[in-house]
C-alpha cells in the first residue's frame, strides 16, 4: 500500500559520512569527506565512469565502421529473431529491444508507457486489470502536471488537514496553502487503469496474466524466459488461465512489495509495515465535512509507531492504520481508529476491506544483470508518511528513459551497467527524501 499520505519534505543537510561498501545492484553513495581516502575513491569512480564512456564510444564507433564498410545485415522477422546479442551490439534489422514489465501499477504502467512511446517492444503483465489496490490514494500536486493526468482523475482536492493527538486535541494544517494548491485523492483502480490504457495506446502489449516466475539467462546475451498464466478474457477469482512463456531481453519488476521478480533475482528482503484500511460510505451530512479535508490520528490506541487516517474518496471515506512493530495487532489498531473517528463516521457502512505491506526502505539489491526493480518492489516509499504513488511512477518513468537512451531507442542491447546508471541518478535525486 503506497501513497498513504503525501507530505512536504524539507531539505536536510546530511552529516559527513564515510563511503560504505557497495553491494551488488546498489548504486554507490557519494562520499562527502574531503580526505585523502575519499579523494582516492572519487578518483577511482571517475576512472571507472571514464572507462565505461570510452567502451560505449568504442562500441558506437565500431558499429558505425561496420555500416560504412557496407556489412550487410540479415533481415529477420520478429518471430524468427531468436538471436544472442551482447551488450552494445545492434539488433538485426526489424528486431527491437524486448522489455517485460511485471506489474501494472503506477511504476509499471509509467515505465511501459515511456518505453512503448519511444520505440521499445514492450509487454506489460498485470494479473488483475480491475485491481483495486489497498492504498490511501494521496498524490502530490506536482504529479498531475508531470504525468499529464486528467483533472477529473482526482476525486477530492484536500486543502485542510486535521492532526489529532492521543488526547484528541486537534491541530489544523493547510491554512497557508495558496488557492491552487491541494493534495489530490485518487482511487487506485481509476488511476492505474488510466496509466495502463495510455501505455497500450502508445504501443505496449497488455497481458492480463499472473506472473509465475522466470528463467535467468545462462550466458551473456541470452533471453529471460518468463512464465505466466494468461487469463485473457477470464474474470473472477476462479480464473485458471493458460500457462504461457515470453522471451525478453530486459525485465522490470514493478510487482509491489511481495515482488516475485525480486525473489527470482535474489534482491533480498526489507522491513515493511502492514497497512489495513476499510472503505465505507457515510451519511451525506458527514461526507460534507470530508469534502476537502483529511484526518490523521496518532496514539498508542491507533498505532504504536505510525498513524491512522480518514481520507475522502469520491463518494466514501477510507479509514485505516498501519504498523511495523506490531503487525499481529493490526486489527486492534483498526478498531482503535474506528472508535476515535466514531463521531464523524457514525452510520457508516463498510464496502471494502483492504490490507497490504508498505516497504520501509529500499531492498539490498535492485539490479541484477538485465533485471531491475522499481516502485514498491524496489522499496521506494517515504518512510515517515508511507507515500509511494508518485515515487513509483517517477522511478518507472526514469528507469524507462535510461533504457531508451542507452539502447538508442531499442536498437541496441543493454547490460547491467546501463541499468546501474539509472540507480545512480535515482539515488542522487531521492536519497535525502
Amino acid at each position: 500500500m503506497s501513497g498513504v499520505m503525501a507530505m512536504p519534505v524539507a531539505a536536510v543537510r546530511a552529516a559527513p559520512v564515510q563511503a560504505a561498501p557497495v553491494a551488488r545492484g546498489s548504486a554507490a553513495p557519494a562520499p562527502t569527506l574531503k580526505t585523502s581516502s575519499s579523494v582516492a575513491v572519487m578518483g577511482l569512480a571517475a576512472t571507472a565512469v571514464t572507462a565505461a564512456a570510452a567502451r560505449r564510444s568504442g562500441r558506437a564507433r565500431n558499429g558505425l565502421a561496420q555500416g560504412l564498410h557496407g556489412k550487410q545485415q540479415v533481415k529477420r522477422s520478429l518471430s524468427s529473431a531468436k538471436v544472442v546479442v551482447c551488450a552494445g551490439v545492434n539488433f538485426p534489422e526489424g528486431r527491437k529491444l524486448r522489455v517485460a514489465v511485471v506489474g501494472g501499477g503506477p511504476a509499471g504502467a509509467s515505465a511501459a508507457d515511456q518505453l512503448a512511446k519511444d520505440g521499445v517492444e514492450t509487454f506489460l503483465i498485470e494479473r488483475k486489470m480491475d485491481n483495486c489496490k489497498p492504498c490511501g490514494g494521496a498524490i502530490p500536486l506536482c504529479m498531475i502536471d508531470e504525468f499529464d493526468l486528467p483533472k477529473d482523475i482526482v476525486d477530492r482536492q484536500v486543502r485542510k488537514m486535521t492532526m489529532i493527538s492521543p488526547t484528541n486535541k486537534e491541530v489544523q494544517i493547510g491554512q497557508t496553502l495558496k488557492d491552487d494548491e491541494f493534495i489530490g485523492m485518487v482511487r487506485r483502480e481509476v488511476l492505474d487503469d488510466f496509466l495502463r490504457q495510455r501505455a497500450k495506446t502508445n504501443g505496449a502489449t497488455l497481458i492480463n496474466g499472473l506472473f509465475l516466475g522466470m528463467t535467468l539467462p545462462e550466458k551473456k546475451g541470452d533471453s529471460y524466459v518468463l512464465t505466466y498464466n494468461d487469463y485473457a478474457g477470464e474474470e473472477g477469482n476462479a480464473r485458471k488461465g493458460e500457462k504461457k512463456t515470453l522471451e525478453v531481453d530486459v525485465v522490470i519488476g514493478a510487482d509491489g512489495a511481495n515482488s516475485r521478480v525480486a525473489k527470482d533475482i535474489e534482491a533480498g528482503d526489507y522491513e515493511y509495515a502492514i497497512a489495513f484500511q476499510e472503505r465505507m460510505t457515510i451519511p451525506d451530512n458527514k461526507m460534507e465535512y470530508y469534502k476537502d479535508r483529511a484526518e490523521m490520528y496518532v496514539g498508542e490506541d491507533v498505532s504504536p509507531d505510525f498513524y491512522a487516517w480518514v481520507f475522502p474518496k469520491c463518494d466514501h471515506v477510507a479509514v485505516g492504520t498501519g504498523t511495523v512493530v506490531d503487525k499481529k495487532g493490526i486489527q486492534r489498531y483498526q478498531q482503535g481508529i474506528r472508535d476515535r473517528a466514531a463521531p464523524r463516521i457514525e452510520g457508516g457502512k463498510i464496502i471494502r476491506v483492504e490490507a497490504h505491506p508498505i516497504p520501509e526502505h529500499p531492498r539490498p539489491w535492485r539490479v541484477k544483470d538485465r533485471a531491475i526493480l522499481v516502485g514498491d518492489a524496489a522499496g521506494y516509499v517515504t518512510k515517515c508518511s508511507g507515500e509511494g504513488i508518485y515515487f513509483a511512477a517517477k522511478s518507472g518513468r526514469m528507469c524507462a528513459e535510461t533504457i531508451v537512451k542507452n539502447s538508442m531507442q531499442g536498437v541496441r542491447m543493454i547490460d547491467e551497467a546501463d541499468l546501474m546508471e539509472h540507480l545512480r541518478e535515482w539515488d542522487s535525486m531521492v536519497q535525502p527524501t
